[in-house]
């Protein structure tokens, strides 16, 4: 089984580079750090180089990536995915430096969602200069989409040290690989895609300066302000340019005893069981995945 550590980042395609950019500056309020590569724009949250990095070109989720523990690991890894049939590319020396990392791998999930692993994440020893005071304490967890939930969890359970922390139903399986209640999780699509990107905030009153801050700013809200039952994180969810979602949360519930938690299932369809508060919900638009880019040279034969 291979053993993943943490989310690394999302990299994702954008037709116009410098809208992207000014939005997840100055609307969500991270770090553009100067990396002085054209067409590449890296945007901080934490102590590592990046969380997000938006890439000119298609527009489209490019890949998602978790890190594993080193290079040792890393080959294991690319062994572990070529017995289970699944093939596994080297990112080349230009992605990797692009990606901040020592090294990486990608390949296709069994439904068409671009995964990368790598190891030796690049971090930053000086403070995040946020770009506005959004409260971002760090990149939470990230979210791809599946036709089959159930057979995703099978996909990531197997493959990886996911456990599924909780269920909605059909439509969503929410997934830890830390005492975090959920850093992956998989929503019902009909296509690959990222369904949205999660930046923790430090207060509640960060929710809701920021949802005032957004209304104003004339930003679509895609859900909340509300309470998610499964993690108790209080979230709100907002549509940056291209169709990429991004949510800030709060509180999110921590497993620290994996033994005696067992998951528990809540039925979408009953009022509550996405936000608790009973405010009103939607599906977060995702963001589909890319498969003619150039970044992806490997991909699923047909």
């Amino acid at each position: 089984m291979i053993e993943l550590t943490d989310i690394a980042y999302v990299r994702s395609g954008v037709a116009d580079l410098a809208t992207a950019t000014e939005f997840a500056t100055s609307i969500v309020g991270l770090e553009l750090v100067d990396g002085g590569e054209p067409g590449v724009a890296h945007l901080r949250a934490d102590s590592a180089h990046h969380r997000l990095a938006l890439v000119e070109g298609e527009s489209g989720v490019i890949a998602s990536g978790f890190t594993v523990a080193d290079e040792e690991a890393l080959a294991a890894a690319e062994t572990a995915l070529e017995t289970r049939g699944i093939r596994a590319a080297r990112i080349d020396p230009y992605g990797c430096r692009s990606r901040r990392v020592r090294a990486g791998i990608g390949f296709d999930d069994p439904f068409g969602n671009r995964i990368e692993l790598v190891a030796g994440q690049h971090s930053l020893a000086t403070p995040v200069n946020y770009s506005r005071a959004a409260g971002i304490t760090e990149f939470g967890h990230l979210c791809v989409d599946a036709p089959d939930v159930r057979e995703a969890y099978r996909f990531w359970s197997s493959t990886f040290n996911a456990r599924v922390s909780d269920w909605i139903g059909d439509d969503a399986c929410l997934m830890r690989i830390n005492p975090v209640h959920h850093k992956l999780a998989v929503f019902a699509a009909d296509g690959p895609g990222l369904c949205h990107m999660n930046f923790q905030v430090a207060a509640i009153d960060d929710i809701f300066r920021s949802w005032h801050f957004l209304v104003e700013q004339g930003v679509e809200i895609e859900m909340g302000p509300g309470r998610h039952p499964q993690s108790g994180a209080v979230f709100l969810y907002f549509q940056g340019p291209e169709g990429f979602t991004y949510e800030y949360s709060y509180g999110v519930r921590r497993i620290e005893d994996d033994a005696t938690w067992r998951p528990r299932v809540f039925d979408p369809a009953e009022r509550g069981s996405i936000d608790m508060w009973l405010g009103p919900t939607s599906r977060p638009t995702s963001q589909p995945q890319l498969v003619t880019t150039s970044e992806l040279p490997l991909r699923k034969a047909t």
